[in-house]
C-alpha cells in the first residue's frame, strides 16, 4: 500500500535544498495551511452537492441538474454568491461578539478537520493524545454558537443557541464515552496508532458487542452533535426562522453553513477511523489472494469510501425521521444513551481485561 510519507519527505528534502533551514519549517507550515484550507472548502462543496442529491432522491426529485454536468457547478455558483453578498449591519447587536462568533465556529471545525488521518502517511496533527485534542477542539464550536445567539439580540437566535448548547453539551458525553470505549480496546489515544492496530481486523468486528453498541451510540450522538435532523431543533425553521444564525448574512452565514457540513464529515471520518479501520483495507484471515488485491486499492480511496457511507447514513437519518421535541431529545440522551454507554464501557473493559476480543 502506498505511503504518502514518501511524498512529504520528498517535498521536505526539496525545500531544504532550496531554502535555508530557518525558512523550511515556516514554508512547510504555510503549505500545509493552504492545503488544509483548500481541502476544507472542497469537502464542503462536495458535501453540499451530495446533500442536495440525496435529499432529492428521498423526495423523488432530481436535485441540481442544470448548471454544469449533473448540476455539479451549482454549488460553486452558490459559493461565489455567498462570498460576494453584502454583510448586512444589524442594529442593537454586540458588534464585536456578533462578528467573532462565526470565526470561532469555523476555527473549531478546521482544527478538528486537521486531526483526521486521511491515508497512510497523510496525517497533519498526530499527537499521542490525538483523541483528547480532537474532542477538545470540536467542543470549542459551542462557544461560537452561544455567542452568536446572545450577541444577535434576537429572541429566536437566543432560543436556538440555548437549545444548541443544551443539545451539544449533553450529547458530547455519549460521543466521549463511545470514543473512550475504542480507546480501551486499542490501548492508545493516537489516531494513527488506532488505525494501524486494525491491520488484522476492524474494531467493529474485533470488539464484539461493545464495539457495535459504541458505534451505534456514536452515530446517533454525532448526528445530534452536528445539529442535523432529526435533532435540528436549534435551527427549526417552523419555530425559530433559522435559529442562532438568523441575523447573519453573506460570508458570516456561509461560515456557519460550511462548518455544519464539514462537521458532518468529521463525525463520519472519526467513525471510520475508530470503528471501520480508517484507511486500512479489508483483510480476511486465510484469504491471501483477496487480501493482496485489497492492498492494491489506495489507502485514501478506502478512507473516503468508508466515510462516504457514514455520511450517507447520517443524511439518511435526516430525510427519514421527523424532528424530535426538545424534551424527547434530552430524554434520549440522559435516560437511554448515557446509561447504555456507561454499561457498554464497563463491558469493554471486561472484554479487554480477560482478552475476549478477536
Amino acid at each position: 500500500m502506498f505511503d504518502f510519507k514518501v511524498v512529504t519527505d520528498w517535498i521536505d528534502e526539496l525545500l531544504r535544498s532550496w531554502l535555508p533551514a530557518s525558512l523550511v519549517n515556516i514554508t512547510e507550515c504555510v503549505l500545509i495551511g493552504i492545503c488544509l484550507l483548500v481541502a476544507y472548502a472542497l469537502f464542503a462543496l462536495a458535501l453540499i452537492y451530495a446533500e442536495r442529491k440525496v435529499c432529492a432522491a428521498f423526495q423523488c426529485r432530481l436535485g441540481p441538474n442544470r448548471v454544469g454536468p449533473f448540476g455539479t457547478v451549482q454549488v460553486v455558483c452558490d459559493m461565489i454568491k455567498m462570498l460576494i453578498k453584502e454583510i448586512i449591519e444589524i442594529k442593537h447587536v454586540d458588534r464585536y461578539l456578533f462578528n467573532l462568533a462565526p470565526y470561532i465556529v469555523i476555527i473549531s471545525s478546521l482544527l478538528a478537520f486537521s486531526c483526521i488521518p486521511f491515508a497512510k502517511g497523510l496525517e497533519i496533527l498526530d499527537f499521542n493524545v490525538g483523541i483528547f485534542f480532537l474532542i477538545a477542539a470540536s467542543s470549542i464550536g459551542i462557544v461560537g454558537i452561544l455567542l452568536a445567539g446572545w450577541a444577535s439580540n434576537n429572541k429566536f437566535s437566543l432560543i436556538g443557541a440555548m437549545r444548541s448548547g443544551a443539545q451539544m453539551i449533553s450529547y458530547e458525553l455519549s460521543i466521549g464515552l463511545s470514543i473512550l470505549t475504542i480507546v480501551v480496546l486499542s490501548g492508545s489515544m493516537q489516531l494513527s496508532t488506532i488505525v494501524e492496530s486494525q491491520a488484522d481486523g476492524w474494531f467493529i468486528f474485533k470488539g464484539h458487542i461493545p464495539a457495535f453498541v459504541a458505534f451505534v451510540v456514536y452515530l446517533i450522538a454525532g448526528t445530534a452533535e452536528t445539529n442535523r435532523g432529526p435533532f435540528d431543533l436549534p435551527e427549526a425553521e417552523s419555530e425559530l426562522t433559522a435559529g442562532y444564525h438568523t441575523e447573519y448574512s453573506g460570508m458570516h452565514f456561509g461560515f456557519f453553513y460550511v462548518a455544519e457540513f464539514v462537521n458532518m464529515f468529521i463525525v463520519a471520518a472519526v467513525a471510520t477511523t475508530l470503528f471501520w479501520g480508517g484507511w486500512m483495507p479489508l483483510h480476511i484471515p486465510g484469504w491471501e489472494s483477496f487480501n493482496a488485491i485489497m492492498d492494491y486499492i489506495p489507502s485514501l480511496i478506502w478512507f473516503l469510501a468508508k466515510s462516504a457511507v457514514m455520511v450517507f447514513i447520517i443524511m439518511w437519518f435526516k430525510w427519514t425521521f421527523p424532528r424530535l421535541r426538545i424534551d424527547q431529545l434530552l430524554r434520549l440522551e440522559w435516560k437511554y444513551l448515557l446509561p447504555i454507554n456507561l454499561c457498554n464501557l464497563l463491558l469493554m473493559v471486561v472484554v479487554v481485561a480477560f482478552d475476549l476480543h478477536f
